[in-house]
């Protein structure tokens, strides 16, 4: 069973910075593509961010390139979420979510719980 926790959220003024991360216990960690996602109040959940399994290729939403900026540790089962130069807009709850079937994946096999991001103005 794979199992994805997020952490690092919490309250930031605008143009701060927060890194998340999303610790995986999977113990083939290195063969699992990761995806941070978002989801404000009232809104449908957003793709984010997403890494390879060997973190040789990463992808952006539009609006998020240039300030987020994704990594891997794979000896840490680990996937970083830098976020830098936050907005108001950026707040929601952030998921990381785990797949091992293509890349870039077209669906995500595992979810995490989510991490709280609130960015005040």
């Amino acid at each position: 069973q794979v199992h994805l926790v997020e952490s690092g959220g919490g309250l930031v003024q605008a143009g701060g910075s927060l890194r998340l991360s999303c610790a995986a216990s999977i113990l083939t960690f290195g063969t699992y593509a990761i995806g941070w996602f978002r989801q404000a109040p009232g809104k449908e959940r957003e793709f984010v961010a997403a890494i390879s399994w060997s973190g040789g290729s990463v992808y952006y939403a539009d609006s998020m390139e240039g300030r987020f900026t994704i990594s891997r540790d794979n000896a840490k089962n680990t996937v970083y979420l830098q976020m830098d130069s936050l907005k108001p807009e950026d707040t929601a709850v952030y998921y990381c979510a785990a797949d091992h079937r293509s890349w870039p994946p077209d669906e995500y096999d595992y979810w995490g719980q989510g991490t709280q991001v609130t960015v005040s103005s």
